[in-house]
């Protein structure tokens, strides 16, 4: 009997604890296209600048509670964001180009959804467009997730605090669209949103703004600003751009002030973006940049360990990124000496060309890559390595070799065979420049951490943070 006693008492104890688990503020990062090997590679390339074999751990691979998680969609093996996005904030699978539906058509509700309704605080940020698809899957439901107005428009009406990010992917509506021909900008301001460009301004705007949408400050923008939407890769990065930390920076401020529980998703798209152009410096410069956003987040959960739940995953792979091409070594130093992105590389090529035209001379395209990506002088090249380029350099120039479409960027294929030529001689490779079907990790601290260990399905993680706000 006495037994009986103890093990009822213990269980009292246990629901009793779980019951107890109830986190305030939760911080939900997805590191787009980051695979583990992702990771990894940033991890071995920080060590290898150190001058040791090893890890130089990120923040995320230090936090208590890991697992991995897979990301198959309902309609295939490879996802795509959309169809991960919403698995990530709903917890239900869909069909490949599906966003915020299931594979019937049927509405899906996000965590963000679940706990604007319940009076938390809700800030969606991302290091690309705040109208793509990891983002939109948080409030948007649609069909086509390339139907970027309408994801646009329903952000506007989602009525969450905070938007933080580039700008829209696309803001203007096309034919046919019944919105009375209005920009996303007049939209959201329409429905109490205000504006703010660059972090100084958001530091001057936030205390009279109700809601907020900070995005990235141009030259000259404008609301007729046209672009792709994201803000600089860390690697292009310039004195006055805006980074994902300063957004994050941003968003805590902003919420924290307004709302004694607020839900947070901090995406690091550019990792993807970087991956889906086989860029491996930049993707790793934007791993690390995704990992000082984390810390922000978890400064924060040093002041409110007993109410703050922070889970950081991937909504998939991009790339097929593989740690090695040949013999057992790496060589991962040597992408220090590429100081921009592959999509930097090609406007500054196509600058030139159309400044000389047939003028051009190899010299200065040489002289480019030396300057850019160290090749020639901190990276050698040999004879049959040169020839590749200046072949792609004369056929250039006979208009024979033009520009490659990445998934996001036109770029010139001679600037991409040079970048491929870097990342080769760190013994990289690329097996896609599409999506992988690698699992992807997850990391986790704080209140019901010890939920996301193991290997899970990404439909179970939105579930398990919702557990601790019962």
């Amino acid at each position: 009997m006495k037994r009986v006693i103890l093990i009822i008492l213990y269980a009292c104890t246990i629901l009793l604890s779980v019951g107890a688990q109830q986190a305030k503020y939760i911080f939900y990062f997805i590191g787009d296209g980051m695979g583990c090997n992702q990771v990894n590679t940033t991890e071995m390339y920080m060590a290898e600048l150190e001058g040791r074999i090893g890890r130089k751990q990120l923040l995320m691979t230090q936090l208590p509670f890991s697992g991995l998680a897979a990301t198959f969609s309902k309609s295939n093996s490879i996802t795509c964001s959309s169809a991960a996005g919403t698995a990530l904030a709903s917890g239900e699978k869909t069909n490949n180009g599906t966003l915020g539906l299931d594979d019937n058509g049927k509405r899906t509700h996000s965590i963000a959804e679940k706990l604007h309704e319940q009076g938390w605080g809700v800030g969606i940020m991302t290091s690309v467009s705040i109208d793509h698809a990891t983002p939109g899957a948080f409030y948007a439901h649609v069909q086509k997730r390339n139907d970027y107005y309408t994801i646009g428009t329903q952000l506007a009406a989602s009525g969450f605090d905070f938007f933080g990010g580039g700008t829209f992917y696309y803001p203007y509506p096309k034919k046919n669209y019944d919105y009375n021909n209005k920009s996303l900008y007049q939209q959201c301001r329409e429905q109490g949103y205000t504006f703010a460009r660059g972090y100084d301004d958001y530091l001057a705007k936030k205390d009279s703004a109700k809601k907020m949408i900070l995005i990235q400050e141009h030259e000259g923008l404008t609301d007729d600003y046209k672009g792709q939407g994201m803000i600089p890769y860390r690697i292009d990065r310039k004195e006055g751009d805006m980074s994902l930390v300063e957004i994050t920076k941003a968003a805590i401020d902003f919420l924290s002030s307004r709302h004694d529980r607020f839900f947070m998703m901090v995406e690091g798209g550019a990792i993807d973006w970087a991956c889906h152009s086989n860029d491996a410096a930049a993707a790793i410069n934007d791993v690390i940049e995704f990992d000082e956003a984390l810390r922000v987040a978890y400064d924060f959960y040093l002041h409110h360990k007993d109410e703050t739940l922070i889970v950081v995953t991937a909504d998939h792979e991009t790339g097929g990124l593989a740690l090695g091409n040949s013999d057992y070594t790496l060589n991962l130093q040597v992408l220090q000496n590429q100081k921009v992105s592959l999509s930097v590389l090609s406007d500054e090529l196509q600058t030139m060309r159309k400044q000389y035209g047939k003028r051009l001379k190899w010299q200065q395209v040489k002289q480019l890559f030396v300057d850019r990506l160290g090749l020639y002088e901190a990276v050698q090249l040999d004879a049959d390595e040169d020839a590749v380029l200046q072949k792609q350099f004369k056929q250039m120039q006979k208009g024979k070799s033009g520009d490659v479409k990445t998934m996001y960027k036109q770029v010139a294929s001679l600037a991409r065979a040079a970048v491929a030529l870097l990342d080769t001689k760190a013994h990289l490779g690329w097996t896609t420049g599409g999506h992988s079907a690698s699992a992807v990790p997850v990391f986790a601290i704080g209140v019901g951490a010890e939920q996301f260990t193991g290997w899970q399905d990404n439909t179970e993680l939105a579930p398990k943070i919702l557990n601790v706000v019962k």
